[in-house]
């Protein structure tokens, strides 16, 4: 019986894997038709050369010296949009061996970046001058203002002259005012409240007018 079923079992087997070899055939030829299809174009994106930018294509010629020379003298009179070309072209050569950039170019690089123009430019001669000149004029001017004001204005009261302050010391003497640091203290010889002229030296009346 078992061996009246070997020859059924081996055609059953035979049958299954050809029925797979038939479905499956299709799929891996498809799978290969489609990658002989874009293999031409895997190829061509990898040989792709690569982009040269502006930048790297200004970095590798030098600045003609007509270009730079006299730059000192020529920068600040320079509309803003040369300046930046300018300073672009050479940022980008800067960015190469400085073995091969010209001496012009050294120069004009270091002066555009820290020679003394705009905020570090130097004092025009004569410029400290004119400086205290006006600073004087603006003093005397206030001086002269302050004058005219403090002429018009009234004389000072009675309580500020030298008469009124030293009663003032004798009042806080006699009440014990402050008898530990102040007036009152045993021994004390300051001034006290005396701060002031006297009332003739200033040209006031100690009377009230009636």
């Amino acid at each position: 019986m078992y061996l009246r079923s070997l020859p059924r079992a081996a055609r059953a087997s035979t049958s299954t894997s050809t029925a797979c070899t038939r479905i499956t055939s299709p799929s891996i030829r498809c799978f290969r038709s489609s990658a002989q299809s874009l293999a031409p174009t895997f190829a061509a994106t990898q040989q792709l050369p690569p982009m040269t930018s502006q930048s790297q294509m200004r970095s590798a010629h030098a600045i003609s010296n007509p270009t730079l020379a006299g730059i000192e003298k020529r920068w600040e009179a320079m509309p803003p949009q040369e300046q930046a070309e300018l300073w672009m072209q050479l940022r980008d050569r800067m960015k190469v061996d400085w073995n091969e950039m010209t001496l012009q170019e050294k120069k004009a690089a270091w002066w555009i970046a820290f020679g003394p123009h705009g905020p570090r430019a130097e004092a025009a001669p004569g410029e400290w001058t004119k400086v205290w000149l006006y600073t004087a004029v603006g003093l005397g001017i206030s001086l002269a203002t302050f004058m005219l004001i403090h002429s018009m204005a009234r004389p000072p009261p009675r309580t500020m002259t030298k008469e009124w302050q030293e009663a003032t010391n004798e009042y806080l003497k006699s009440e014990k005012s402050n008898p530990m640091y102040g007036i009152s203290r045993e021994g004390y010889t300051g001034p006290g409240f005396v701060q002031s002229k006297s009332a003739k030296a200033q040209g006031i009346k100690l009377e009230p007018d009636e």
